[in-house]
């Protein structure tokens, strides 16, 4: 029994060790970055708003120059920072089931590794002190999950306990990405870069069904949302003409959406928290479109199990979380219960594993 069933796992190494060595690494990347200044951080909100907008639409709208906003976009990946594609699992025929491992803490780390190396999860990180493991795995609508949780994780050493929750809607994540924290665009900069597809092209191509080369054109897109259509093409084996239509067809259709990836604790969220919640059936709806209004919450989401929303918090501080909790979660009276979890580390992101703790 060993977590070969998950996929090769690196050497052990103690726990400690590898939070005080990754913990390290941030302190560098922060020491180098040092403050985001409102450039910085209008750079960010804009390819929130749009992952490929041109530095020259961008540089407009910030009132500076193309030079500065392309230097400024290479400072930030240094820093981590990444643009990338990714297909809506809804519009793709594939469901999402987010599930929670109970582990030892010996094996936390490398079990978080290996999981982080399938190509079908995301958003893997450690909680609860190192003690639990928490990922989004995505399979085809109408498979069963069972080939890893019925198969692959109980024949895996370290897990002691596990539990599996299909997500049935999702009112906040995704395309519908986190805003919190970044407030530097106005209603009129950010309506400057909201994405239009272009006049006159068709909406109505279906997305599902992806072809070989669009496979291959979405996993372009999820190594880096802003590779050029030169790129593209050659992974494709497209034209570049028609990379820009079928990237505008799956733009249009809501089938592709991008997101940025970036340690948000350069943002003021250093402390984030899983919320595991019970709401009563006829109230489910209404407390998740309200909480998908916090700008607390960057992830709301309906699912199965014994808690029927989930959520997850971005404080800047264990202070702010604690106020959050008792102000504006504690002013739903239709939340019967509420289990709370710190994240420790982000093992993967939406699109690509994270090699530090986030």
């Amino acid at each position: 029994m060993s977590c070969s069933s998950i996929g090769p796992v690196p050497p052990s190494t103690p726990f400690t060790a590898g939070i005080l060595r990754n913990t390290s690494a941030i302190m560098a990347i922060m020491k180098e970055i040092t403050t985001l200044d409102e450039v910085d951080r209008g750079l960010i909100h804009a390819l929130r708003i749009d992952g490929r907008a041109p530095f020259n639409r961008i540089g407009t709208v910030l009132g500076v120059s193309t030079q500065t906003v392309a230097r400024r976009y290479r400072k930030l990946r240094a820093a981590g920072l990444r643009v990338v594609g990714l297909p809506d699992p809804a519009r793709v025929g594939q469901s999402q089931w987010v599930v929670r491992l109970t582990v030892t803490t010996a094996t936390a780390q490398n079990l978080a590794h290996a999981l982080a190396r399938r190509p079908d999860t995301s958003w893997v990180k450690l909680i609860s002190g190192g003690t639990e493991i928490l990922f989004v795995v995505d399979v085809p609508h109408g498979a069963a999950a069972k080939s890893i949780l019925l198969h692959d994780l109980p024949r895996t050493s370290g897990i002691t306990g596990s539990s599996a929750h299909l997500v049935l809607h999702t009112y906040r994540g995704g395309p519908t990405a986190w805003r919190g924290h970044l407030s530097v665009l106005d209603a009129a900069q950010r309506g400057a870069l909201d994405w239009a597809p272009p006049a006159g092209r068709s909406e109505s191509r279906a997305a599902s069904g992806f072809s070989a080369p669009d496979r291959a054109l979405l996993t372009a897109l999820s190594r880096d949302g802003r590779a050029g259509l030169t790129e593209l093409a050659a992974a494709t084996g497209w034209s570049q003409a028609t990379v820009t239509r079928r990237l505008a067809e799956l733009r249009a259709t809501g089938s592709l959406f991008f997101d940025v990836e970036f340690d948000d604790a350069l943002l003021g969220a250093t402390t984030r928290a899983l919320l595991w919640m019970s709401v009563a059936p006829a109230e489910l709806d209404g407390v998740a479109r309200t909480l998908a209004e916090h700008e607390e919450l960057a992830f709301v989401a309906a699912t199965t199990g014994a808690t029927n929303l989930v959520a997850q918090a971005m404080c800047a501080d264990p202070v702010a979380l604690h106020r959050y909790l008792t102000t504006r979660l504690a002013a739903l009276p239709a939340i019967r219960t509420l289990e709370s979890a710190p994240v420790l580390a982000t093992v993967k992101a939406a699109g690509r594993a994270v090699n530090r703790l986030v």
